[in-house]
């Protein structure tokens, strides 16, 4: 992706890279090598011997993959003899998928969290700020800011609690039988599975690719959350609006006078591309024992997705950590239409403080809720 230092944090850039694919990969086959010598499967010292043959270059190994389609076979070919016993490449792919994915996941769940405290934030100060609420884009009836920060809040709980997916090691071999180990192969399996802290898988997963779909939906769910809110303070700081301000940045390179919303934007790009990626991860069919070329099609594809979900939480937190909110503006922006309603059904509301329902009575469900799961 062009300018990725733009949009996505060093470290989860970090985490996301071809570097760390390799380093994953290393250590799902140093795991399989370990759980083979305890059980007498290869020689003594199979592991060590791994972690002394690298360093490995991506960019090499990428070049050598060409000719069989990934890049675990040339992996392999520079491991030392023993390495890889039973596994096929798949397995070692998949298995570092999982383990470049839990380690990213880390990252983005503490930018969410960023948003979910800057959200509390916002839901506690403005639990009495009136403001209009718009449907359709069109003022509606009275709401507060804080209630609308509350709603942040709930959602983006929501959506990092999604993150929790299942997260199982991938070990088959050739057809999913695990024939070189007998009937020992379940054991196998789950022992891999312990050795790198992933879930033990029921079976071999290779074309059955819903541990994959599942977190390529959580991540678009928690990009699309991100979104909606970045969204909501671009709209709100728009020069006709001018209800919230981000603090930082927004320089126009031709109009001086422009405070533009950068962070929105910036999270609102990257939820797009999170989005798309994480769509990708659910449609495509892997056929028979091993698929021909949608297998391959998911390793960007959840790179994207892990990256872009985590760089929209990070840009959205940065904005709403310095958001100054005027709640003057907020308060002389309101129609005296928002109170059309109260007077249909005849209810006395001379002001749209008196027309707020249980709008601070939802802001302190929300905030006991998110601080009892989180002790915010």
């Amino acid at each position: 992706m062009p300018f990725d230092a733009l949009f996505v944090p060093a470290e989860l850039r970090a985490a996301v890279s071809d570097d760390a694919w390799v380093g994953a990969m290393v250590d799902a086959e140093r795991a399989l090598a370990a759980v083979e010598e305890r059980l007498g499967i290869v020689p003594k010292g199979t592991a060590a011997a791994i972690d002394a043959a690298g360093p490995f270059d991506p960019e090499e190994l990428a070049e050598d993959g060409r000719r069989v389609g990934n890049p675990a076979e040339p992996l392999v070919r520079r491991l030392p003899e023993h390495a890889h016993y039973g596994a096929t490449s798949q397995d070692i792919v998949d298995t570092a998928a999982m383990l470049v994915a839990r380690r990213a996941l880390d990252l983005i769940t503490a930018e969410l969290r960023g948003v979910q405290r800057a959200c509390a934030t916002l839901a506690e100060r403005h639990r009495d700020t009136v403001m209009a609420g718009r449907t359709l884009l069109q003022q509606a009836t009275p709401t507060t800011f804080g209630l609308k920060a509350a709603q942040w809040l709930v959602a983006t709980v929501a959506a990092e609690r999604g993150l929790s997916v299942s997260m199982p090691a991938q070990l088959g071999g050739a057809s999913g039988t695990l024939a070189p180990f007998g009937d020992r192969g379940p054991d196998v399996l789950a022992a891999y599975a312990q050795e790198l802290g992933l879930d033990v898988p029921i079976l071999p997963w290779h074309t059955n690719r819903i541990p994959i779909a599942r977190l390529g939906a959580a991540l678009a769910i928690a990009a699309g959350a991100v979104a909606k809110i970045a969204t909501d303070v671009a709209l709100l700081a728009q020069t006709e609006v001018g209800e919230v301000r981000e603090a930082a940045g927004g320089g126009s390179s031709t109009m001086p006078h422009k405070r533009n919303p950068v962070g929105s934007t910036l999270a609102r790009a990257c939820a797009s591309g999170a989005i798309a990626a994480g769509q990708q991860l659910l449609g495509d069919v892997h056929e028979h024992e091993r698929a021909a070329g949608a297998w391959q099609a998911e390793w960007r594809a959840l790179t994207d997705a892990l990256a872009l979900t985590g760089g929209a939480a990070a840009s959205l937190r940065e904005a709403l950590e310095g958001l100054e909110v005027d709640a003057d503006r907020m308060r002389a922006n309101i129609s005296d239409n928002t109170l059309s309603e109260a007077r249909r059904l005849n209810i006395d509301a001379a002001a749209p403080e008196d027309y707020l329902g249980a709008a601070g009575a939802f802001v302190d469900r929300a905030l006991e809720i998110y601080r009892k799961a989180y002790g915010g």
